[in-house]
């Protein structure tokens, strides 16, 4: 019983739950903030149809909103073109929503990282002034980690199949 209410009292699994994401034919991924109808957005795509991420399941068939039907807040859709509608989902349509959600965190990478310059550096050429050891930033060491690669690429190799070609007989009339 406990595990009913710890369950639909957990918050949504994406961290912007009151905005629904669409990834466009383009491969472009756009949120909305507002409530909006499927037919909204396939009037700006024409020939193309809408999907919600939850229902592709590989090697079953696309199950595509009703064009009267409202995006969920915090679900993803994706668009197909029409010609699919009624083919089954492939590893190749799954791979349009993992490339969309890697190019998408990717940028959302990039605006976090930072570039610091080099405080040693810096140090120098102020008159050797150095920064207290809190403010400096550990460096990472590369000692010792050539022996393990080189291990790995001569002992973890992948086994490579060895191919012979088949040599039949001929066949004898008797």
């Amino acid at each position: 019983m406990g595990n009913y209410v710890s369950c639909t009292l957990a918050p949504p699994s994406t961290r912007n739950a009151k905005a629904t994401r669409v990834i466009l034919p383009t491969g472009e991924v756009k949120q909305f903030r507002e409530i909006m109808k499927a037919a909204e957005l396939m009037l700006e795509n024409p020939n193309y149809f809408l999907v919600n991420s939850r229902s592709l399941h590989i090697s079953t068939r696309f199950s595509p909103l009703a064009a009267d039907q409202e995006l969920e807040f915090g679900s993803v859709y994706i668009f197909f073109p029409m010609r699919r509608l009624n083919s089954v989902v492939t590893g190749a349509d799954m791979a349009v929503l993992f490339l969309a959600a890697n190019s998408a965190a990717k940028r959302l990478r990039a605006r976090k990282t930072r570039v610091q310059p080099d405080e040693s550096s810096e140090a120098k050429e102020s008159g050797g002034v150095e920064n207290d050891e809190k403010d400096c930033v550990p460096r990472l060491s590369l000692e010792g980690v050539e022996t393990g690669f080189s291990y790995r690429l001569n002992y973890c190799r992948s086994k490579k199949p060895f191919l012979e070609t088949i040599k039949e007989e001929p066949i004898r009339s008797r």
